[in-house]
């Protein structure tokens, strides 16, 4: 039988929005509380806490209030990430998940704190004080995290973005940029699904990272395609935003079927990566389901 990817997305989903509805306290001061919710509920694929259970449930790990916890500390990482990113001072967007951009909505200052907060929130849902997670489990995953959205990750691929709108890249450089930007950030995701485990071999570990990093760099190259071939609308943003701030992307550098053949090379390579982790297939659907679905999807 076929894997029902959305039957399986949806309860997953389900439990991490209620999650999220939970530890995204409303009563922070003076308003930051809604603008936090405001950035994190009621919109997004998930897709970066969907991997992460996914990996868990590859690693025997499912139902784990530790991957719960993850998960969605990387889905405040990457919320966080995107209300500093659109706001003037960088991509200077108005519009995200089909709804004006925070700092619009609540103004730069709160716009700013709200980021600042989210991050933070991230890391105390990583370390309870309640015995529900094991200390090693905690120092993992927080390690991973910090890494993955730090100088050496997505505040580093940002500052190396900046730094080259309107200068032509080579594909390495294209590469080594998105890898930091946004695949160190969805590597993390499989990563810290790993780090749930228990007794994971090195092998499966191994192939697994592999997976994440071609992952990661095939959903920008998507990214990339999209930003050309979809309207703001189906987005739920800006579209055609990199062309008219002239940076560098696959489609600029490849062309669009180019870029087109590669996604799909790399969609390939994933799904070997998935073989090689001698996992039972049945426990890796949900995974290659959600590397289609990132290469196959239109928003």
């Amino acid at each position: 039988m076929a894997f029902d990817l959305q039957g399986w997305m949806q309860p997953h989903l389900l439990r991490v929005e209620q999650a999220l509805s939970d530890w995204v306290d409303a009563q922070a001061p003076a308003g930051l509380g809604e603008a936090m919710r405001y950035a994190v509920l009621d919109g997004g694929k998930r897709l970066r806490p969907l991997l992460l259970l996914a990996t868990a449930e590859a690693v025997g790990a499912e139902g784990s209030i530790a991957a719960l916890r993850a998960a969605c500390a990387l889905e405040l990482i990457h919320a966080y990430s995107l209300v500093h990113d659109d706001m003037p001072c960088m991509d200077n967007d108005v519009l995200r998940r089909g709804k004006p951009t925070v700092h619009v909505q609540f103004g730069q200052a709160q716009a700013l704190l709200a980021g600042d907060a989210l991050q933070a929130l991230a890391f105390e849902l990583l370390t309870p004080q309640d015995g529900s997670v094991p200390p090693t489990v905690q120092a993992a995953c927080a390690g991973l995290l910090a890494r993955a959205s730090g100088y050496w990750g997505m505040a580093g691929g940002q500052a190396i973005d900046l730094a080259h709108v309107g200068k032509r890249l080579s594909e390495d450089q294209l590469r080594q940029m998105h890898r930091l930007k946004t695949g160190a950030l969805l590597l993390c995701s499989v990563q810290m699904g790993v780090a749930c485990g228990a007794d994971v071999p090195d092998t499966a570990r191994l192939a697994l990272s592999r997976f994440g990093e071609v992952l990661g760099l095939a959903f920008q190259v998507v990214d990339d395609i999209l930003d050309v071939t979809a309207d703001s609308a189906t987005l739920g943003k800006t579209a055609g935003k990199d062309a008219a701030s002239d940076k560098p992307t696959y489609v600029a550098l490849m062309g669009l079927q180019t870029a087109q053949r590669y996604a799909d090379q790399l969609a390939q390579e994933a799904m070997q990566a998935l073989t090689d982790t001698g996992l039972p297939r049945e426990r890796l659907a949900a995974l290659q389901g959600l590397a289609g679905m990132v290469v196959h999807r239109s928003h």
